[in-house]
């Protein structure tokens, strides 16, 4: 047995729950956990011995997201109101996207989502922009392309 496969036997109880994919929530949690610890060891630098098992801890942790979290077909409003939910957040929690007031007037539909509030959401929430267009309408003319007539 190579001295590598002799180590990784000796300490694999212990590394294995960080190389395993989350099965139900109690995995979930512990997976966040021990992401969030090495993210504060591996920091900005990306040649940290560390930071590879932190990319896969956050891949295993986006794929179980996706399965099992997936956010819901919406338009941004509805968006922003299941985040909020799920996080326990209130509308004056968001002071990086808008003020309390503001964040008001979006979820009661008086004002409209625009790109600020998208990119600051998008940042927040660390999901695409995107999922926020749905309510956006478009101002001005659309562009037609040159060929058609």
């Amino acid at each position: 047995m190579s001295e590598l496969i002799k180590q990784a036997c000796e300490h694999w109880r212990y590394v294995a729950p960080l190389l395993s994919k989350p099965t139900n929530e109690d995995d979930y949690d512990s997976l966040v956990e021990a992401l969030d610890e090495l993210l504060g060891l591996v920091g900005d630098d990306e040649d940290h011995p560390l930071a590879g098992l932190a990319s896969r801890a956050g891949d295993m942790i986006e794929a179980y997201d996706e399965l099992r979290r997936p956010l819901p077909k919406a338009g941004g409003v509805e968006v922003l109101r299941y985040l909020m939910m799920e996080r326990g957040l209130r509308q004056g929690d968001l002071p990086e996207v808008a003020t309390q007031s503001v964040v008001s007037e979006l979820l009661a539909g008086k004002r409209q989502l625009n790109v600020r509030h998208i990119r600051a959401l998008s940042d927040r929430f660390s999901v695409p922009g995107d999922v926020f267009l749905k309510d956006v309408e478009r101002k001005g003319p659309r562009m037609r392309p040159s060929h058609v007539t």
